[in-house]
């Protein structure tokens, strides 16, 4: 038998949402954890017994903030007479970072580092081997480290 959904929304809807954060950042995060969330809602009646429920949730975590990125895209405009740039804080350069890393190594690093899902079910999410995986968040974390390392957070 299934928990109640609010057992379920506390229990792991802060890992939902360090995912959305370093998929879509911090501005978009809550719209793409809430979409989660009310997706989710619907389909857990249905939802077998013996699922992973993180790993479940965290693949419509990725489609939503898949859908963010593509609404993003077609949303773009352009902006002229922008402010000048403003030095950003410590959090601030940490997710310029992870937002500059292309999609799958932002992907992998939030459902390893973040959630704690084992590589076997990151590959099953993004659609490859558990090789791949792994090397996509090491190519991420790698990248990370080195740009973090260069910036001057003074």
């Amino acid at each position: 038998m299934l928990p109640p959904f609010e057992t379920i929304v506390a229990r792991h809807g802060p890992a939902v949402l360090r995912v959305c954060r370093a998929l879509v950042g911090p501005t978009d995060a809550e719209d793409a954890w809430s979409e989660t969330f009310l997706s989710a809602l619907r389909a857990y009646p249905g939802l077998p017994a013996d699922s992973n429920i993180e790993a479940w949730l965290v693949t419509i975590a990725r489609r939503k903030a898949l859908d963010v990125i593509d609404s993003r895209r077609r949303q773009r405009r352009v902006i002229e007479d922008l402010p000048p740039p403003t030095r950003p804080t410590t959090d601030g350069a940490v997710w310029e970072a992870v937002a500059a890393l292309p999609l799958k190594q932002r992907e992998a690093i939030a459902y390893h580092h973040l959630v704690g899902l084992p590589y076997a079910e990151v590959a099953v999410i993004l659609g490859n081997n558990e090789a791949a995986a792994r090397r996509a968040a090491a190519d991420g974390m790698r990248t990370l480290r080195k740009t973090l390392d260069h910036k001057d957070f003074a």
